[in-house]
């Protein structure tokens, strides 16, 4: 039954074949307004007007439809350009905050491919969802890395389910082979020397987040802190 068939009115009954005159899109909108206004209400204001009121009052309303959906796409834009503003001012002060953490560690900015580099922003902003997380660091690429990411999830929507799967994915297509070795081996060497126990403890988890496929666990990460220690107070207090 269509529904602005009222069986309890025996006045009025409005059907498809009734206003054939009215295109599909009209006769959706029809509907819509039955759902809203009430089904007689629709069938009475249908039957006091004429054939060119009825097209106008039905494009009038599909107009209104039509506002109030771009009024709301404006708005999410509107909020979507904030946030990424947002993101933008935050991520930006993560990376000058890493970039502190490198140089207080002895490293360099330069010493980490920039592919991977960003990819730490996403995680220090202590974002909570995985797809959130892979998603702003996906925003933070550039040049080829970029138009790999944007490849990819047009094959596959679901290709960064995680960020981890996303650093997994990036990491084995750019970095060039042996790296996670060669940072396992720094680690695994790894002296205080002339820094403070801060940017040694920083220079430890720089490490440390280069090694992904077979994390250092936390037992072996504690001998080498405690192995790497240079003489002096702190040393002399922890043994």
């Amino acid at each position: 039954m269509n529904m602005l068939d009222d069986e309890d009115d025996q006045s009025f009954h409005a059907t498809r074949d009734g206003y054939s005159h009215l295109s599909d899109v009209e006769w959706d909108a029809v509907e819509r307004m039955g759902s809203t206004m009430g089904i007689h209400a629709v069938s009475v204001m249908l039957e006091a007007l004429n054939r060119d009121a009825q097209h106008a009052t039905i494009a009038k309303l599909i107009q209104n439809e039509l506002d109030a959906e771009r009024e709301k796409v404006a708005l999410l834009h509107q909020q979507g350009c904030q946030k990424a503003e947002l993101l933008r001012e935050q991520g930006a002060q993560q990376f000058e905050l890493l970039r502190q953490q490198q140089a207080a560690a002895g490293g360099s900015m330069h010493s980490r491919r920039p592919e991977t580099l960003k990819i730490d922003i996403s995680k220090a902003r202590r974002i909570d969802d995985g797809d959130m997380q892979a998603a702003f660091a996906q925003s933070n690429l550039a040049g080829r890395a970029k138009t790999w990411a944007l490849v990819l999830k047009l094959h596959d929507p679901y290709a960064f389910g995680s960020l981890e799967v996303f650093k997994w994915r990036l990491r084995q297509t750019f970095e060039p082979p042996g790296a996670e070795f060669r940072a396992r081996t720094e680690l695994l060497k790894l002296k205080q020397g002339k820094r403070d126990v801060h940017a040694y403890a920083q220079h430890i988890r720089h490490l440390t987040s280069c090694i992904s496929s077979n994390p250092v666990d936390e037992h072996t990460l504690v001998s080498v802190f405690m192995q790497g220690l240079a003489d002096g107070p702190v040393k002399t207090y922890l043994f």
